[in-house]
């Protein structure tokens, strides 16, 4: 079975804080008829601080989707080789090693993706397959290591590299006064990061099965307007309660390999929000301290997006207190309004690399 090792995860130097938020949207939307409720709504999200790839001075400016673009590629090719390089380290192997790269970012655009860009300069094989995911959001990391473990099954011997690069503050839309907007500005984060799925040997969550799930009807309630200043992001009001729809999928899944969604040993879970993870506990029946992963990210990083799971469960392995053998879920969830879930155990096999 494949085996999803340790995430490395890495976060930018710059940093806004919840107070510098809401001073920064009263200053700038002073006369805007819903500031008080989008105050509100960016307070409840129970993020103390996030981290930018720019200084909030340049943050603010839009000189254009191009521009911002061209911050997107470089930025992205300086910060995902040192979190590959680790994420390689500590699953034992090296970048010939790998067969597979799947790249997942929502936040800006390359063609070739840099997939291609890794291959060529960082010593991966020329034969290594590339999937980029650029249209799921947050639910891109769940998808990527369920890709991968599909990968891995049909090639047991094979090995998956999982890229996630979300700068989602390069897509601030300073003209964009829809409430839904102004919260996404004091929620989203920048974040990057790796991890690999073995095929054979490693340490982590070894991953027996994965399935999606999409509610019907409700791909509008997670989107981008593409307009000529770049993406603009569409929150509805009714995402905070998706998770009584959802929940049923993640028992499902349980309960087709026997296992009790109540009663797992650890849950990787995608922090949207705070309410997404206290009504998750509630229609799955757990502690909310059993999502203390997720909740630790949203806190300190805000929702990075697809790098959440990586860093939850990035912060499991750092807790060192997983047993063998012990039950897991991990789901992300996103656009579509869809659910990207897995299920494994973990395991402490080494692998020689």
């Amino acid at each position: 079975m494949a085996t999803l090792c340790r995430p490395t995860v890495s976060v930018p130097e710059h940093v806004i804080t919840m107070e510098q938020t809401l001073d920064l949207c009263r200053s700038v939307h002073a006369d805007h008829p819903q500031l008080e409720l989008a105050l509100r709504l960016i307070r409840n999200t129970g993020v103390a601080k996030r981290h930018i790839v720019q200084p909030i001075e340049e943050t603010l400016k839009h000189p254009g989707f191009e521009s911002r673009n061209a911050v997107y590629e470089s930025e992205a090719k300086a910060r995902v080789p040192a979190v590959v390089r680790q994420a390689l380290e500590d699953a034992q192997l090296r970048a010939k090693d790998i067969d597979m790269i799947i790249y997942v970012s929502c936040t800006g655009f390359m063609m070739p993706s840099l997939t291609a860009w890794m291959i060529n300069e960082m010593g991966f094989r020329t034969d290594t397959r590339q999937l980029p995911i650029a249209q799921l959001g947050c639910a891109a990391g769940g998808a990527a290591v369920n890709r991968a473990h599909d990968f891995c099954t049909a090639y047991p011997e094979a090995n998956a590299l999982i890229v996630s690069c979300e700068l989602c503050s390069l897509c601030y839309q300073p003209s964009d006064l829809e409430v839904g907007n102004l919260l996404s500005n004091g929620l989203f984060g920048d974040g990057v990061g790796a991890a690999v799925v073995r095929g054979r040997g490693g340490t982590g969550m070894k991953i027996h099965r994965n399935s999606s799930y999409i509610i019907p009807r409700t791909e509008d309630w997670i989107m981008y307007d593409v307009k000529s200043t770049g993406f603009h992001f569409k929150l509805d009001r009714r995402v905070p309660g998706t998770m009584e729809p959802l929940a049923p999928s993640l028992k499902e899944l349980a309960k087709a390999h026997g296992w009790d969604a109540a009663a797992l040993d650890f849950y990787i879970i995608h922090a949207g929000g705070p309410r997404i993870l206290d009504d998750l506990s509630k229609y799955l029946g757990v502690a909310p301290e059993a999502f203390r992963f997720s909740r630790a990210t949203l806190t300190e990083y805000g929702n990075i997006a697809s790098a959440v799971v990586l860093d939850a469960l990035r912060r499991l392995f750092d807790e060192n207190r997983t047993a063998d053998a012990a039950k897991g879920l991990l789901a992300g969830f996103g656009p579509g309004i869809t659910a990207e879930i897995s299920l494994g155990s973990w395991t402490s096999q080494r692998g020689t690399g």
